[in-house]
């Protein structure tokens, strides 16, 4: 059974979504929250305050996340049902549920509550490495994602 082109359409977009809002928050939003003294002129936020701000804009993407994590196991889990199976396809929708599982609720919320003990904390080389792995976890969501736009637009 063929997937309705419209069903198709709406998922090729929460998929360009969560790319493009994965992009933005890395891209733009972040650059611009830690080096606030460049629009502000003095330097009146601290690198631990802009990173409480920045942590919020991740919050935000964070739903983002959920919601196409959702709709993917939704969307590929029927075409796999339905037998219209790409090893591919498949393989990337696993990696995308995992890697945004893994930012969303592993790293987001150690990141968090690093941050309610303060700043000294934040300082510290966990923090730091706990970051990177974040920031690896949203990179490899984003490829999942690219893999699996490219994959779908290709097919049918």
């Amino acid at each position: 059974m063929k997937i309705n082109k419209t069903i198709k359409a709406i998922y090729l977009l929460i998929i360009g979504i969560a790319i493009g809002a994965s992009l933005y928050a890395g891209a733009v939003v972040a650059p611009v929250t830690f080096h606030s003294e460049k629009w502000l002129g003095d330097e009146l936020l601290s690198r631990f305050q802009e990173g409480l701000i920045m942590t919020q804009n991740f919050v935000g993407l964070g739903y983002i996340i959920v919601f196409t994590m959702i709709t993917i196991f939704l969307y590929e889990g029927y075409k796999y049902k339905s037998f219209n199976r790409d090893l591919i396809t498949t393989l990337a929708s696993l990696g995308a549920i995992m890697s945004g599982a893994l930012f969303k609720f592993f790293y987001m919320d150690t990141i968090i509550n690093m941050q309610k003990q303060g700043e000294s904390v934040v300082n510290s080389k966990i923090f730091e490495n706990m970051h990177k792995g974040s920031e690896i976890a949203l990179v490899l969501f984003m490829i999942f994602l690219i893999t699996i736009f490219i994959r779908n637009v290709q097919k049918d």
